[in-house]
């Protein structure tokens, strides 16, 4: 299933995308004048046998191969919590630098007039 989309493989879409574009060779032969406009006919049967070998020849098999155990393991374990300590530290130590510089300001009295 891993060359699926949307639950239709590849082939589906080469064959859609086959006779879109004999299609528009139709119409764009149906066009000209002279010889070239029967070339249509040529096109379109071209277009029946590419589809009748891609039907009838398929490369996979009916049956898809049994699944094997899928071992996941990853190389940089170490490295990312190295990074994720020094992530933290660096945080902590800005989170107690924001508090002691713009929290914890000291406010100074002002002094008063005496008229």
């Amino acid at each position: 299933m891993a060359g699926t989309v949307l639950g239709v493989g590849p082939g589906i879409f080469i064959l859609a995308l086959l006779w879109v574009l004999t299609l528009l060779l139709c119409v764009l032969l149906s066009r000209a004048s002279g010889l070239a406009r029967y070339s249509v006919i040529l096109v379109f049967f071209s277009a029946v046998v590419i589809t009748l070998v891609l039907l009838l020849f398929p490369r996979a098999s009916e049956f898809p191969a049994p699944a094997t155990e899928i071992k996941i393991v990853d190389p940089f374990f170490i490295g990312r919590f190295v990074l994720l300590a020094l992530l933290s530290v660096t945080f902590l130590g800005s989170l107690f630098l924001v508090l002691v510089h713009h929290i914890l300001e000291p406010v100074y009295a002002k002094p008063l007039r005496v008229n």
